[in-house]
């Protein structure tokens, strides 16, 4: 479904990614891992399309998405959902005009086939009912759940996950990743979640990546990760900073 094949990109003088690769299956789970400002979000955007790399190749059902103009993109964009960090609602929209905010563009579908992908898409999170409510009405767990729904409205094959529990507390954290679960195992979806929780890494990842010095550092099933005996996987996985660091 998805392969990335040495993948460099700098962001003004400062190289963020350098050399990364990794594969990931049609229906698979995979949560990246690492360090704030280490070019996970980075990387996520590079997937699909919104930021191009200095070198490699992402290449999305076979296809290699680099060398694509905007309108080529554009199809290959439709296979994609993303929930963004902060859900990226508009408030100046009700919950249902955000949810059905893929469909601005298309004329195919009716008006009431349309309000029926939002209800269905809003009963997918557990928020029916919310379609005339704004976003300043609504909690910083319920924004994500409205987000979530606007991600999966257009019934995707990759669902693309930007640090989905941040700011939550450790309740609506845990419905969040249940949802994540709930999403891939209802629809089939491709799940990529990139996250500093280590709880929600834990729970959501058929595999995780851990992103570390520009590359993919270390790779495998969370029981191989959290038991990893690497030093450095093992201090990103207990909090515990490097004496060697400068400022430690």
């Amino acid at each position: 479904m998805i392969e990335v094949r040495d993948l460099k990109k700098s962001l003004g003088q400062q190289r963020v990614l350098d050399g990364v690769s990794f594969r990931i299956e049609t229906g698979e789970s995979v949560v990246i891992i690492g360090r704030s400002g280490g070019g996970k979000s980075v990387l996520l955007k590079h997937l699909i399309g919104l930021l191009k790399p200095d070198a490699g190749q992402v290449l999305i059902d076979g296809e290699d998405i680099v060398p694509m103009d905007e309108r080529a993109l554009l199809r290959v964009r439709r296979k994609f959902g993303m929930l963004f960090q902060g859900a990226a609602l508009f408030d100046s929209m009700t919950v249902a005009e955000n949810v059905a905010f893929a469909f601005r563009h298309n004329n195919s579908l009716q008006p009431e086939e349309i309000r029926q992908r939002v209800a269905s898409a809003l009963e997918v999170v557990n928020l029916p009912g919310i379609e005339n409510r704004r976003p300043a009405e609504l909690s910083g767990g319920m924004r994500k759940r409205v987000g979530l729904a606007r991600a999966i409205v257009y019934r995707p094959e990759i669902v693309l996950y930007d640090e989905p529990t941040t700011g939550l507390d450790p309740v609506a954290a845990d419905s969040i990743d249940q949802l994540i679960l709930r999403v891939r195992d209802r629809f089939n979806v491709t799940s990529v979640v990139v996250t500093h929780e280590m709880r929600s890494a834990q729970r959501i990842g058929q595999r995780i990546l851990m992103l570390h010095e520009k590359k993919i550092y270390a790779a495998g099933t969370p029981d191989e990760i959290f038991h990893s005996n690497d030093p450095v996987v093992r201090r990103f996985i207990e909090g515990v900073s490097d004496p060697k660091e400068p400022g430690n």
